[in-house]
This record gives C-alpha cells, structure tokens and sequence, in this order.
C-alpha cells in the first residue's frame, strides 16, 4: 500500500470517502458534472464509487472507470468542499488500484513527461507542417484519430524572446533560488522560463537550475501509475536538492501541487509559486516596466486557484505594467479541457471545455491573452490557431519581461 499512496496522506480511500457529507455544495464547481448532469460525474458520484471500489461492492467495469477517468483532477470541488475532503488523494489512490485494470497509456501519452522527445517531436512538426499532411495520412492507418490528435495539438515552440541586456551582478547576491523547468515546461515554456529567470536576476537572486531532466510526477501520479510516480518523485529531488536552494520556484500552475503535495513531501526543500514569490518582494518596487497599451485576457488555471496562489499576485503584477487593461475570464467552466492528458485521452470531452474557453476569449477580443499553466496555453493557443486566431497567448511572467526597462527592443 506504501506504493500507492506515495505522496499521499496514507489514509484508506474508505477513511477520506467517510468525510463527504454528500452536501452537493461542489457540483456548480465540476466541470465534468456541468457537462453531463450526472450524478456518477460529480465529485461525490466518483467518492462513492471509489468506497464501493475499494471494499469490493462494486466490480471494476468499464463504465466505473470511464466516469473516474472523465474526472479533470481540476480539484475545483476541493477548493469549495466545507468539509475539507481530501478529494485528491482519493482519486489518487482509486486511480492506483484501478491501474492493473486499465490498457498501458499510448505512445503521446508516454512522450509527455520525457523532454528530449518532445524537442524532437516539436522540432519535426514545425519543420515538416505536420499539421497540414498528417490528417490526411493517418486515414490510411489503424488508430488513425490517435495520429489526427496528435498533428492538431503538437506542441507549437514558443516564439523567439527579447534579447536581454545582462544586469550587473549584484554585490552581495539577495540569495540563491532554484526555478524548476519541469518537462513538458523545459520544452515548450522555455519563453517563461527565461521571463521567470530575468525578473530573478533583475531583482538581484542568483538563478539556479537542475542539471538533470526533473518532472512533478503529476501526469503518472493521476493516471494512477504509483511506481513511476515514486520513481520520478525520487530522482527530481536528488536533482533539486543538488541546485544548493532552499527554495524552488515554479512557473508552471500545473507542476506546484504535485511537487509540493507528493513528490518533495518530506523534503526540506520549498515549494513556491514564482508570481506570488515576486509579488511579495519588496525589491519589485525597484523595478520599471515600459507603457504597453492594449487589453489582456486572464485566464486563471484550476491550478492556480487550487495550488497556487491564485490571481491577487498576477494582478498586482501586471498592474505594474502602464496602460494595460486587464481582463478576466468567466470562472466557468472552471477547466479548460487539458488538465494534464486528458486532451488526449478524453478528446470530445476536452474540445467541449475548450470550445466554450475559445468563444469567451473571442467574445472578449484581447490583444492577448494570458495563462500560468504551460498545458493549458498549449491547449488553448492550439483552438485559437485552428480558427484562426491570431491573439497570442502567453504566460504572465513572459508580457512583464518584456517591458522591463532593461529590456532590449
């Protein structure tokens, strides 16, 4: 059982199920639910049937897991919950017992959490236009809507950064912080990672990363793959621990809980969201930003409501910035349909989410648009260009460095 709970609080699926009251508060709050108004798509629907699956009530049939599968993980009801239910580490532990069950993830699936991979997979989409050829050849083989996906939602590069006037390093440096580059993030967000370490410097830190690949576990750790979760969780803080931080600032929404919550529980090391790290900063003061006319739409992650520090930081910062207008989305529908790979393995499903994000950002016409999780700025930058859209978006940190004043044209 150690196995399976890694990173968990230890107590029986049974225990945590027996804190939900069953009050429904959390239903407005699920995205799946908001979907299909069905009792075994909400929150207390799936905790029921994991107390059902753990004593042995319930068989494992393929409709018991599709409804646990369909579940986003946004942990939107957490958030909301008077009880407090733990409902991430029910799911956790359901997902691992359900494991042996379920068919091995398919080859995208796999790709995502192993970074040299993706660059290459990347670099050959582009290089190639995967996506105008590659539609039309996977009809001519089986799994063909596998190969579809995966030319209409390859990861596009971020585009090329400023170049950056080097700031003098300060004497004495204010401390040294290890920025944690994730895997999906080491490749695909390396715009927000260069933003994150500019603003750092900026500030006067010294700027650590890991020498060896690090991930957050997030993507086996919910698929219900305990051993691979426990194996990265191990080999990212060895590599963590060698960057000689005593905190470690994350970019990505989507990696804070997961690293914080299971695969540094233990560690001496802490976990910090990097908006809410600068925002809290006294020496931000020292800081100038350039005039940016024009209107940003917020898109707030599940994430970075749930595990990070929400959207007071992204404000304070971006309202640095003269003449921005900034712009919230609606909180509904909570998720916008990436949440990790459920992109892939729940395509329709996704899409609906991602539709009705897509027709609000349009609804809203911004200049950009503005997002904390590297998943869901793919997710989303992907629908936008599939209709034609040409609004960016890009992580908050990546606009503010942009208009430092030390910035090079």
């Amino acid at each position: 059982m150690a196995d399976t709970t890694h990173g968990t609080t230890g107590s029986s699926i049974a225990a945590l199920a027996d804190q939900c009251v069953m009050c429904g508060l959390c239903l407005p709050h699920c995205p799946t639910y908001r979907l299909d108004r069905h009792e075994a798509e909400s929150p207390r629907g799936r905790i029921s049937l994991a107390r059902q699956l753990e004593s042995g009530q319930l068989p494992a049939s393929a409709a018991t897991i599709a409804h646990l599968d369909h579940c986003l993980g946004c942990l939107s009801c957490q958030a909301v919950c008077p009880s407090q239910v733990r409902y991430d580490d029910i799911l956790i532990q359901t997902r691992a017992l359900l494991a042996p069950m379920r068919p091995r993830p398919g080859l995208l699936a796999r790709w995502l959490s192993r970074p040299g991979l993706l660059g290459r997979l990347g670099a050959f989409s582009a290089a190639v236009s995967a996506d105008r050829w590659l539609p039309g050849l996977s009809r001519l083989f089986p799994g063909g809507s596998t190969l579809r996906r995966l030319a209409a939602e390859t990861p596009r590069a971020p585009a090329p950064i400023p170049r950056w006037r080097r700031m003098p390093k300060p004497d004495p440096v204010r401390g040294r912080l290890t920025l944690f580059p994730g895997c999906v993030a080491s490749v695909f967000d390396r715009d927000s990672l260069a933003a994150g370490r500019q603003l750092l410097e900026a500030l006067g830190y010294e700027v650590a990363t890991p020498q060896e690949p690090v991930c957050c576990g997030a993507l086996a750790l919910h698929a219900g793959e305990s051993q691979q979760a426990l194996a990265t969780a191990q080999a990212t803080t060895r590599a963590l621990e060698a960057c000689g931080a005593s905190t470690v600032l994350v970019s990505a929404s989507g990696c804070i809980g997961s690293l914080r919550d299971h695969s540094l529980r233990g560690s001496a090391l802490k976990v910090a969201d990097i908006l809410g790290f600068l925002a809290a900063d006294p020496a931000i003061e020292t800081l100038s930003f350039r005039p940016l006319p024009g209107r940003a739409a917020l898109h707030l992650p599940c994430t970075q409501i749930s595990a990070a520090d929400g959207a007071g930081p992204i404000r304070a910062l971006l309202n640095r910035i003269p003449g921005l207008e900034l712009l919230e989305l609606p909180a509904q529908p909570r998720c916008c349909g990436a949440a990790g790979r459920y992109f892939i393995d729940q395509p329709e499903r996704a899409d609906r989410l991602r539709s009705e994000r897509l027709g609000q950002i349009v609804e809203l016409a911004p200049d950009w648009t503005l997002s904390t999780n590297v998943g869901c700025r793919i997710f989303l930058g992907n629908g936008l260009r599939q209709t034609g859209s040409k609004v960016p978006i890009l992580h908050p940190l990546t606009l503010l460095a942009r208009q430092l004043e030390f910035a090079q044209p």
